[in-house]
């Protein structure tokens, strides 16, 4: 082959190989939108491509780097800052978030970090993976560690998160054979120095590989699979961390626990999580909310109403109107290191916060529509310590809700009436045979809200399954599986409300947690102190009445509706009387809310807690150890394998133990850093070892090699002699 040829061939295979490795890296960015609440990485596929070229192209790092920089500045730019690009106003931004998210590491403050730094850490990262994807693919060709790290990674993500990896799985083999296939292709053809005398026939060489990684793809996905033969692990590892995990069950996933904003995948099992989030001095225990979503998708939940959004000094955001009969309260909530969002928490009625403890530069950003607050410090979010949060708690009516019945503003029947084309047609039967005997709203609310507890509906948030992908998220809960949690039973309330003409929307936020301490203010009043942890986040329901605005319901099996509901009559009917809220029980969203039956049994719980911790700690302990052993034996590898080579080859006196152990040799010098090069021959290696080392030993030992290999003579009287110069140069190359 000619100089020109020989060289589109390597560009070519350098091509091939390097895109092979830029698409495996795809499929590590594919379950961030999943998994994470990233809601858009197709920003970050751009700029991993961008960075791809460059390290292919092997531009000058002068001009590589200034390339790199102004594409991250372009994303940045495009994401997060209005100002006009490169501007003093520009730069004094992105000054300043430097510089604040430096204090925060500094600090140890994680989840202060705003969303623009750590999008700049991801891009930085994008950036070294194109770098190193490069030296891996093309310049040592070791593919297959990436490869197996892939692998590992979608099958841990499809096994632990709501993440399908099955069509993940399918491209990542494919695109595995194809790269270790003609990885070892033309690493054969160096070693034995085989050349293509024209470039047009090369198809013809790496067809075979092509045809086979196919019919492996189609056979393996066309066969019959058998059901898992083997239980699954999920449930022991749950069992030995005392309860920290639960697996897929009949198809679910682990989610994470606590407040989280991506809603659009619901399904799973949940973990339990104790991390405290926020302590609040009250009266009594209030729902604290954070959010409501409006757009059901059949699987989760979007949120299409974020704007209108107003920045305020202040905050006001009340659900109902002034028909309400409502109380004045106030309430003291000091945000944790737990809490992971720059939100406020609040109760319902919020009218103001004590402006004399909020720190000076601090703002809110009320989304109107939602209710979501988020506090801002600057331009860059931020997170109040502490405040006080001044209230209008409401006080419900019965007859007031029954009698609010005319017809609902055009404006509300809009946003939240709002279900899926996909929606089946039994859900909603369903929903008008439960309300078919009720008169009004507030009855036919009631109705679907008591459903779950008389139809023995299960709470539990162990082995909850995911939906298939033609599968309703609902429909699967109302008549397949009967058990979950607050999603399954809040989602389907909402459903089934507005599938008869009931404007409904999905609130989440926390439930009231754990009371642990009580006291009393200047004026002689008894206020309750109580500790909210992550396993007390929860989601529940709102029911539009006209006239009187959004009410809270709670569908959820072995929770109580903290919202007060009153009656002018005094025999209070079957539906309702107000419900007197015993401090005794916890609304442990995550936890189970079976705990309200005996709390007397808090000490054998701690007991089980550390139980559960000593557990959890023998299982990290054992894997820390494992994974000690395993980096152990990776790095003295070669040291380990030469000591089980010297005794095996000492007992076989054959060629082909010959030949592998002169290979083995030039395997351990190669790493040693002493390489040989494609178009060296093996006598001008082993000259080239011998300078280095200083002697003769590589010579004499690549000449018996040659006799053997060329000319068949048998060497297994100079057996002695060879296997002592392969182990001298052994001991050389590893000292």
């Amino acid at each position: 082959m000619d100089g020109h040829n020989q060289g589109r061939m390597t560009f070519i295979y350098r091509f091939v190989i390097y895109a092979i490795g830029f698409l495996l890296f795809c499929e590590w960015l594919r379950p961030l939108e999943t998994v994470t609440e990233t809601e858009d990485v197709s920003v970050f596929y751009i700029y991993g491509a961008f960075c791809f070229f460059i390290s292919f192209l092997q531009v000058q790092w002068w001009l590589s780097m200034p390339l790199k920089l102004i594409g991250m500045a372009f994303i940045i730019d495009g994401l997060y800052i209005g100002e006009r690009i490169f501007s003093m106003e520009w730069m004094t931004i992105v000054y300043e978030q430097i510089l604040f998210n430096a204090e925060v590491i500094q600090t140890r403050e994680w989840w202060q970090m705003t969303p623009l730094f750590r999008s700049l850490l991801f891009l930085i990262l994008l950036w070294l993976m194109s770098y190193l994807l490069y030296y891996w693919f093309v310049i040592a060709k070791r593919m297959f560690l990436f490869v197996v790290m892939t692998i590992v990674y979608v099958t841990v993500l499809d096994t632990f998160t709501v993440y399908d990896g099955q069509w993940a799985i399918v491209r990542t083999f494919v695109l595995a054979m194809l790269a270790l296939g003609l990885s070892s292709f033309l690493k054969e053809m160096d070693k034995e120095s085989i050349s293509v005398s024209n470039f047009r026939k090369a198809h013809i060489w790496v067809l075979p590989l092509v045809l086979i990684t196919l019919f492996s793809t189609i056979a393996g996905y066309a066969s019959p699979k058998l059901d898992p033969q083997w239980p699954d692990p999920v449930p022991y590892i749950e069992s030995a961390a005392g309860g920290a995990g639960a697996g897929p069950g009949g198809g679910g996933a682990i989610q994470k626990v606590g407040y989280g904003e991506n809603d659009s995948r619901l399904g799973g099992s949940f973990v339990q999580d104790d991390t405290p989030v926020f302590k609040a001095l009250a009266d009594g225990r209030r729902y604290w909310r954070i959010e409501s979503k409006d757009t059901y998708t059949g699987k989760g939940w979007e949120d299409t109403l974020a704007q209108p959004v107003n920045d305020v000094g202040n905050v006001e955001y009340k659900t109902f109107t002034d028909q309400v009969e409502t109380e004045e309260k106030s309430s003291f909530i000091r945000m944790e290191r737990g809490a992971s969002f720059n939100k406020l928490v609040y109760p319902y009625g919020l009218s103001s916060l004590n402006e004399e403890i909020i720190p000076p530069g601090y703002r809110f950003r009320v989304h109107e529509n939602t209710g979501e607050i988020d506090t801002v410090k600057g331009d860059s979010p931020g997170r109040l310590g502490e405040y006080v949060v001044r209230y209008d708690f409401p006080s419900f009516e019965y007859q007031q809700l029954r009698a609010a019945d005319s017809e609902d503003p055009e404006e509300i029947q809009g946003k939240y009436l709002q279900l899926p084309d996909s929606l089946p047609n039994r859900v909603k039967n369903l929903a008008g045979q439960i309300m078919k005997d009720k008169e009004n709203r507030y009855d036919r609310a009631k109705a679907v809200e008591t459903y779950f507890s008389a139809n023995g509906f299960e709470y539990t948030t162990d082995n909850v399954p995911v939906p298939k992908k033609n599968q309703d998220y609902v429909d699967q809960f109302l008549f397949e599986t009967q058990y979950g949690y607050c999603d399954n039973y809040s989602t389907s309330m909402v459903v089934m409300l507005r599938s008869q003409g009931i404007p409904a929307r999905w609130v989440k936020g926390f439930t009231g947690g754990e009371k642990i301490d009580t006291t009393a203010n200047g004026d002689g009043d008894i206020q309750n102190l109580y500790q909210v942890t992550s396993s007390n986040a929860h989601s529940w329901v709102e029911v539009y009445f006209p006239d009187i605005g959004w009410v809270p319901f709670e569908p959820t099996q072995g929770f109580t509706n903290n919202a007060d509901f009153y009656s002018d009559i005094n025999d209070e009917d079957e539906d309702g009387a107000a419900t007197e809220e015993d401090d005794s029980t916890t609304d442990s969203e995550i936890g189970n809310p079976q705990q309200v039956e005996d709390s007397a049994s808090n000490g054998s719980d701690a007991a089980l807690g550390s139980a559960s911790d000593r557990s959890y700690a023998w299982v990290w302990w054992t894997l820390a150890g494992a994974a000690a052993a395993g980096l152990v034996l990776y790095f003295t590898r070669y040291r380990w394998m030469t000591a089980w080579l010297i005794w095996r080859y000492r007992r076989n006196k054959d060629e082909k133990t010959y030949e592998k152990a002169y290979t083995y040799l030039l395997t351990v010098l190669n790493h040693k850093g002493i390489k040989r090069n494609p178009d060296q021959t093996l006598r001008e290696y082993a000259r080239m070892v011998d300078t280095h080392f200083q002697t003769n030993e590589m010579r004499r030992l690549t000449n018996s090699y040659e006799r053997t290999l060329y000319r068949n003579e048998d060497q297994s009287k100079e057996w002695g002699k060879v296997t002592e110069l392969w182990e001298n140069l052994i001991k050389k190359a590893l000292s």
